[in-house]
């Protein structure tokens, strides 16, 4: 059977990874979460104790980085160096910091690369920011998600208290419209809708409903012959 690739992008938040990694497993393909491999760079950062504004170590740091994803039970699993850090990458430091790491353009370069190379052959699921507009613009399927910011706050919060962090609500909810603000005027790739892309509206829609809409959406594709 015909493979594709499928690229979904979206603000923080917005259901993007969690309906990106279902849509993978339904169809059998690789997701390869995108934002989670910038924030393994952005924890090696914190873990070298490299300022933040020192954008030469940085970039140095992540061609120097080896990166690997596997599937796993619950999504695609995160390796740095040979060590797994697929919890890690989730935590609230990092969270803070990756989009600011996330913008210096020699480690984009060098994650887009790598995410090429993954994507090559079809049969992939990618999420993020800039995922089909400028790391796979011919992409066969690309979907743009987008949410309320009272809602993307409720989902942050719940995946906060399953690793046991408590956020007041005030301070997540401008922790999410900062972190928007710096992905849509950052330099490199900053995060916008592909003009041939599907925006999704996830706001009163379930996962399941999120899911069944993308795969609907990839069988016509591949059934089809499409794009």
């Amino acid at each position: 059977m015909r493979t594709i690739v499928i690229a979904i992008d979206g603000p923080a938040a917005s259901g993007k990874s969690t309906t990106a990694r279902l849509v993978a497993r339904r169809l059998g393909y690789l997701h390869i979460d995108t934002g989670a491999m910038y924030r393994a760079v952005t924890l090696r950062v914190l873990e070298e104790k490299i300022p933040l504004d020192d954008v030469d170590r940085i970039g140095a740091l992540a061609e120097g980085t080896q990166l690997r994803l596997e599937k796993g039970e619950n999504g695609a699993r995160v390796f740095v160096d040979g060590h797994e850090v697929t919890q890690d990458v989730r935590s609230a430091r990092v969270t803070r910091s990756v989009s600011l790491v996330s913008s210096y353009q020699r480690v984009r370069n060098v994650l887009v690369r790598e995410q090429r190379r993954m994507a090559e052959g079809g049969g992939v699921v990618l999420e993020g920011r800039d995922i089909g507009t400028v790391v796979l613009p011919n992409a066969n399927l690309k979907i743009f998600m987008i949410a309320s910011v009272p809602e993307r706050v409720k989902r942050r919060q719940k995946d906060l208290q399953v690793t046991g962090v408590d956020i007041d609500t005030a301070a997540l909810e401008q922790e999410i419209i900062e972190r928007d603000r710096l992905d849509s005027t950052r330099a490199a790739s900053p995060l916008r809708k592909a003009s041939d892309a599907i925006e999704v509206d996830t706001s009163k829609m379930s996962i399941e409903e999120q899911v069944e809409f993308v795969v609907g959406r990839a069988k016509e594709i591949i059934e089809g012959g499409g794009r």
